[in-house]
């Protein structure tokens, strides 16, 4: 029998590597402000909160709230037209998710990219995979994580009990979000944060690679 029939995933950092076509629109948009671009490792730090936060961390200090509205709007359209230059799934990652349906797992998708974005690169790089897909919704009154909102309405959506639902992620937010949803989390050590970072916020399990999580949720 299985641990988990339902697992809710983080996408950035978890199933996809989406780190350098973020970097790629937020140098653009910094560079159609006049602004210095940032570093990869810069863009990597900053990512975990939702694209308008990304923004806040990448505008130069003291940047006021009109300019940098202004720099999300450029980034935004940007990444819609590029959102996939460069982006891929990690590897091992289309294989596993398939294995987990195999399985009889649902699978679900809930992140803070925005949400027309999640659900295109969901459907895009894991077609016919994810039960469910979403993304940051705030002006439609869903906050984002580590507000377990989303969690909780996909899983009324699945049916879903926190007994039996994991959330898989790479983050500090992550953790939380699971911790806000009643829900045990499976930290990746693959993502945009290493394991002592991790480490350090409260993981206390780890899959180290994808096919990992094959036996992570069994009993």
């Amino acid at each position: 029998m299985l641990r988990y029939d339902t697992i809710i995933f983080d996408l950035d950092g978890t199933l996809l590597d989406t780190l350098d076509d973020l970097m790629d629109a937020v140098n653009h948009a910094l560079a159609q402000m006049g602004f210095p671009a940032r570093s990869r490792g810069e863009v990597q730090a900053f990512v975990g909160n939702g694209v308008a936060k990304l923004m806040e961390r990448a505008v130069p200090a003291g940047t006021g709230p009109t300019d940098t509205a202004q720099a999300l709007d450029i980034f935004k359209s940007y990444y819609a037209e590029h959102s996939k230059d460069k982006t891929a799934p990690y590897p091992g990652i289309p294989e596993t998710l398939k294995a987990l349906r195999d399985k009889g797992c649902r699978l679900s998708v809930v992140s803070n990219k925005f949400d027309a974005a999640v659900k295109a690169l969901a459907r895009d790089y894991f077609p016919g995979l994810m039960d469910l897909a979403a993304g940051e919704n705030e002006a439609g009154g869903v906050p984002k994580k580590p507000d377990p909102t989303m969690v909780l309405q996909t899983m009324a959506a699945l049916n879903a009990s926190p007994e039996r639902t994991v959330y898989v992620g790479d983050s500090d937010v992550d953790l939380e979000t699971a911790k806000n949803a009643g829900l045990s989390c499976i930290s990746v050590t693959w993502g945009f944060r290493d394991r002592e970072f991790l480490l350090a916020h409260g993981a206390t399990v780890f899959a180290d690679f994808p096919a990992e999580l094959l036996s992570l949720i069994d009993e």
